[in-house]
């Protein structure tokens, strides 16, 4: 998700965004990262990682009780789920941001640290619940610039996707399997949720800019994330 709200540059704890002239005058906006932005990426990746494992192996919420539980399993369901889970989530916040920064926009990811500890609460209890945070921007904007700042995320998690598909479709059993299945589905899902028109998530802003855009983008991304669902899983 993408959300409009303030966001300061300048000090290193803040997402900066520095522009150049190129020879011909024109601005480039350069992306770049503060130590506050770095930081917020870091924690929601792994917390991220740490709640889904919670989620997709229920033994190791009893191991932090006191239970045994093997560690190896436990670094295997950890790394996938970084590698899968983390990289979809955090993909598709860069990708808001990088075009909002392409529109002129001062951007940055701000981790929202009460949701990231509900995402942990909540694969310890048995569901994956994740609103990581989001990428905040500022600046001029016009409806059509909006619409594709929202855009882009969805969009990376389709295109990540294909990325995995090959993996899933042509590698049997083993971890590097588990990595394409559990790829190609949250992906999927991120995608088709994010496209649903409704409060924060970015379906609402692109329906807002065009309905035949946003109608090519989420009827597909609908039935794809059905397809994840029902057919592959989490």
């Amino acid at each position: 998700m993408s959300g409009r709200g303030p966001s300061r540059s300048g000090d290193g704890s803040h997402g900066t965004q520095r522009v150049v002239r190129s020879a011909g005058g024109q601005r480039d906006p350069d992306i770049s990262f503060g130590a506050r932005e770095l930081r917020d990426l870091a924690v929601a990746w792994l917390a991220l990682g740490v709640a889904f494992t919670f989620f997709l192996s229920p033994e190791v919420a009893g191991a932090v009780q006191g239970d045994s539980v093997e560690t190896g399993a436990i670094v295997e369901v950890f790394a996938l789920s970084l590698l899968t889970v983390g990289v979809a989530f955090l993909l598709h916040e860069l990708a808001h941001k990088v075009v909002a920064v392409r529109f002129g926009q001062l951007a940055a990811f701000r981790a929202d640290y009460g949701m990231l500890f509900l995402a942990v609460m909540a694969g310890m209890a048995g569901f994956f619940f994740a609103a990581p945070g989001a990428v905040v921007h500022r600046g001029r904007i016009t409806k059509r610039e909006n619409g594709l700042i929202a855009l882009a995320g969805p969009v990376t998690n389709l295109v990540l996707a294909v990325v995995f598909a090959p993996v899933y479709l042509f590698v049997d059993g083993g971890f590097l399997a588990s990595v394409g299945a559990m790829g190609v589905s949250i992906n999927l899902l991120l995608a088709g949720f994010n496209m649903l028109p409704y409060g924060p998530l970015d379906g609402r802003k692109v329906v807002a800019w065009s309905k035949s855009v946003y109608a090519l983008v989420a009827v597909p991304s609908f039935l794809l994330a059905v397809y994840a669902l029902f057919a592959i899983g989490i």
